[in-house]
């Protein structure tokens, strides 16, 4: 094929499609689309601000990940892998006008255990180089200068469990698994099948780098914001200079993948005892503050989350502090029903929550499902006993319950006053 010769974008993604399906097992339709997308973008690398990392991760051994990334090495753009490298070595290999595709298998063993904080550099550079202009600063002892080392590349990492953090969220995250019984694939010899993976990657090559300029300037209409438009934007803008059928596509493996990411939890330790905190306060009735002993106590007993690894006696009130204070939120002292404590407002998290972690709307009841009536105690044509709260009133309503005796609130002396009074009500230990 001539350098000259026209070359149809859409039916060379169709191609790439039938390599990546022909060899592998991938968890969705969606996923296919996006690692043929990202293989795509790696040879248009000039065109992009920000350079989105292809995470591929499994839970066990023999999950395809590795064949996942052959397939990666044979189409994408002059790649260079790996297993261990260091970050001096990975500096100079990207550190030139037109870097390579940075793969790096058994990605876990350098970035989880006791090699995790050896790593850090490495770490440092593919964070760094998710951005265009966003150099590695050394100085060179032999010379006396500083010395700018770029670090904007496309890089691919596989390995077994999550990435860290930092990588991830700058990620088109692809979940492998193990292929069930009935699912084959083509097995892989590079030495007979790269041939044909390398002619795909010629035609990507021809194809985008005649478009250069275009996909310089695309401003493609994305279905996420922020960091995951970043991430994606490169993607979804091959696809518009494609057509056909992968415009949509592009923008339901967006949608898709990116839900996947939220709903497995892929939030740092601060936003999640956000959340831990609200489901906390829920536990405890929902009282407008609560002590720090009651808020400890609630996390620590949950065996689903990791606040009781937090130490020998689970998570202490210094480090909840600590991990709050960042999001503005600080403890005080309040008077509650048996007496002044250490604690923290519900009022106080309001904000945090709503901008990190905001809960899921809950839809409205359908007119048809049977409600409970105000003034009455019961819904029509159910049992008729209405268990009365710890006030004596019904719930839903403000009728009380006969033989039932309404209790007064609280004042912030402890003193019997009206429904009126500015009250803190906690279910408090003394301290």
């Amino acid at each position: 094929m001539s350098h000259t010769d026209p070359v149809d974008g859409a039916a060379t993604l169709d191609a790439l499609h039938a390599c990546l399906t022909k060899y592998v097992i991938l968890p969705s339709a969606e996923a296919v689309d996006a690692v043929a997308l990202w293989i795509a973008a790696t040879h248009a690398q000039p065109a992009w601000a920000h350079a989105p990392r292809l995470v591929i991760r499994a839970p066990e051994k023999r999950c395809g990940k590795s064949r996942l990334l052959d397939i990666v090495e044979g189409c994408c753009h002059n790649p260079l892998i790996t297993v261990n490298a260091s970050p001096a070595a990975v500096y100079r290999a990207i550190g030139s006008d037109n870097p390579p595709t940075l793969l790096v298998d058994e990605a876990d063993t350098i970035f989880g255990g006791k090699n995790a904080d050896a790593n850090d550099d490495l770490r440092g550079l593919l964070n760094a180089g998710h951005q265009r202009n966003r150099p590695a600063i050394r100085w060179d002892a032999s010379t006396q200068r500083l010395e700018k080392i770029p670090t904007f590349a496309m890089a691919a990492l596989a390995g077994i469990g999550a990435m860290p953090d930092t990588i991830e969220d700058r990620a088109v995250v692809v979940r492998m698994r193990r292929r069930a019984p009935g699912e084959t694939v083509a097995p892989y010899r590079h030495r007979r099948d790269g041939p044909a993976l390398r002619a795909v990657a010629q035609r990507l090559a021809v194809w985008l780098g005649a478009n250069l300029a275009t996909l310089e300037a695309a401003e493609p209409a994305m279905p996420v914001e922020d960091r995951a438009a970043d991430t994606w934007e490169p993607l979804v803008a091959v696809a518009d200079l494609a057509g056909h059928t992968w415009p949509a596509r592009a923008r339901q493996a967006v949608t898709v993948l990116t839900a996947e990411a939220d709903e497995a939890g892929n939030v740092s330790t601060r936003v999640r005892l956000l959340a831990d905190v609200r489901t906390a306060f829920t536990v405890l009735g929902d009282p407008p503050a609560a002590s720090t002993h009651d808020l400890l106590a609630a996390l620590n007993s949950d065996e689903e989350a990791p606040w009781a690894g937090f130490g020998p006696s689970g998570l202490t009130g210094k480090r909840l502090g600590d991990l709050l204070r960042e999001f503005g939120i600080t403890s005080t002292t309040i008077r509650f029903p048996v007496g002044q404590a250490k604690g923290y407002t519900r009022e106080g998290f309001t904000d945090a929550w709503q901008r990190y972690c905001p809960a899921p709307s809950v839809p409205p009841v359908p007119p048809s499902f049977p409600q409970l009536n105000a003034g009455t105690d019961a819904t029509p044509g159910t049992d008729q006993s209405v268990p009365p709260t710890a006030s004596g009133r019904v719930p839903g309503t403000h009728q009380s319950v006969p033989g039932t005796q309404s209790v007064p609130h609280l004042t912030r002396r402890s003193e019997l006053g009206t429904g009126g009074t500015d009250t803190l009500v906690s279910r408090c230990s003394p301290t």
